[in-house]
Parts: C-alpha cells; structure tokens; sequence
C-alpha cells in the first residue's frame, strides 16, 4: 500500500520489536500502522529502573521494555493503542533539523485526520517545548512534547517521540483507543489519581489513519 509519497506497512509484534530502531532499506519515505500483541510497560530512555516493579509484571504477565526517546512511562496493551510510526529519510521534505519543528507537520496531520471524525473539542498542535504536567515525570503522555495534539481542555490526544540518524527520522506517534490511567499507574506502584485520569482523550473505535495517511500526502 501506498500514499502519494509515502510506503505503508503493517506490522503486529510485540513491544520490544516495534521499538527496535530498524530504518527502511530504502530512502522511501514510509509510514508504520503497528498492532501491538502483548501488554508492556514502556519506560524512558533516562527513567528510572526503580520505576517500574519487575515482580508485578510477572504476576501480571507484562513486560517491561525500555525504548530509546525520552519521558516517562507509556502502557501498552493489545487494542488499546493506535501506533503510527512516520520514517522520513534526509532530504524529504518534512526533514527539519530542529528537533522541535520536524515534530509539528505529524501533528498537524493528526490533528487534520482527528477534527472531521469528531474526536476533541478545540483540537490544537504544540508548537514549543516540552511542558511539564502532574505525573508527566511518570507517565509520558501525562506531558506535553512538540507537535502534540490536544484539546481545549488539555487532554492529549497525541503523544509523538522521535529517533533521528543522518539518514533518517523515526517519528513514533501514538493515540490511545483505551485510557486506562489505573493500568498505567499501577504499572508503576502508583494510584491513578483525576488529573492522570484527564489528562489523555481517547479515539476509540475511530479509524483517523485514513485521514491521517491524505493529510501526511
């Protein structure tokens, strides 16, 4: 399958593999629709081990993955997310050598995918630096990071980290089917609290991708 400009793949896997930085073999740019198969808790690359509790993962039959980009935790279970991965190889024209920026056009395309299907009040893209939120030490999508969609309430509806080489851009993004701040605090030794429990919109049965792949071109 393909966009005008970009190739589309899906993948099922679990975690750990869907992490994995593995580029295109070739500069085409390329969009990732990842299905995750098993339940995880996904920690930052400079979060604290002692965050998570290894023997509650194996009571409760998750994994504990550690991935690469910054921030705070993010959980995973099957059917509960929509991960959407953008690969942008130099010389694309979404390239931008500004961290920052290169985040905004994703954003802007899910938030152009997100408006028609009614999903949030007063959708708008992040257009700063990260802004720290409670629990955003913790809990990723909790915080607020460039190019991130939220509504005017400030629930995110978007979460997006990057991976970058010479070659190539890694823009993971993310929007959750499910919220469900109990697994996700749990998951850490922690109570979900109201502000972790509105702090996330979620899609549920919507299908943005249509929209999401139009928007990216």
């Amino acid at each position: 399958m393909t966009t005008r400009r970009f190739a589309v793949v899906e993948r099922a896997a679990d975690p750990g593999t869907l992490h994995a930085f593995e580029p295109p073999i070739e500069p085409t740019p390329t969009i990732v629709v990842a299905e995750v198969t098993a339940p995880a808790l996904v920690l930052g690359s400079t979060q604290s081990a002692g965050d998570a509790d290894p023997d509650r993962a194996v009571r409760d039959g998750y994994d504990i993955v550690r991935r690469r980009s910054g921030g705070g935790a993010v959980w995973l279970a099957p059917g509960a997310q929509l991960w959407v991965d953008v690969w942008v190889p130099a010389g694309d024209r979404l390239w931008d050598d500004d961290v920052s920026r290169a985040a905004v056009p994703v954003g802007q395309a899910w938030r152009a995918a997100l408006e028609p299907l009614g999903l949030g009040v007063g959708l708008w893209v992040h257009e700063g630096g990260v802004v720290e939120r409670p629990w955003s030490d913790l809990v990723c999508f909790a915080g607020v990071g460039p190019g991130e969609v939220l509504d005017g309430t400030g629930r995110k509806w978007v979460g997006i980290s990057q991976r970058r080489t010479r070659a190539w851009i890694r823009l993971q993004t993310m929007a959750h089917r499910v919220w469900d701040p109990t697994a996700a605090a749990g998951a850490l030794g922690r109570a979900a609290d109201e502000a972790l429990a509105n702090a996330v919109g979620a899609i549920g049965d919507a299908d943005p991708v249509p929209g999401l792949l139009a928007a990216l071109g």
